[in-house]
């Protein structure tokens, strides 16, 4: 059977703001690793978990941990990164010495 991961999602690029990060995730993951065609340089799998984007939200961890063993899902808990946030101020761009951090 395949591994679960347990995780809550980072920020995307395109996000602003932290509306989508304080839930966690329980996904499958892949039991096969992707192909890559060579003529056409496309990726793809033959796992069928990963065709069908089995992804369960849930509010906590213990929650997704808890469904995990009622489930009898082997499962793996990724700790969330910590956001390191440097505070700038928009003149720093045009400092002298600039600051950098």
């Amino acid at each position: 059977m395949t591994k679960a991961r347990i995780y809550q999602p980072d920020k995307t690029a395109m996000q602003s703001g932290k509306a989508l990060m304080q839930h966690w995730v329980l996904e499958y993951a892949p039991e096969k690793p992707y192909v890559v065609d060579n003529l056409m340089g496309w990726s793809g799998m033959s796992d069928m978990k990963q065709e069908l984007d089995l992804r369960l939200s849930f509010a906590t961890s213990e929650e997704a941990v808890e469904y995990a063993k009622r489930q009898r899902i082997p499962y793996e808990v990724i700790p969330p990164n910590k956001r390191r946030q440097s505070r700038k101020a928009y003149a720093d761009n045009f400092k002298f010495s600039k600051v950098t951090g």
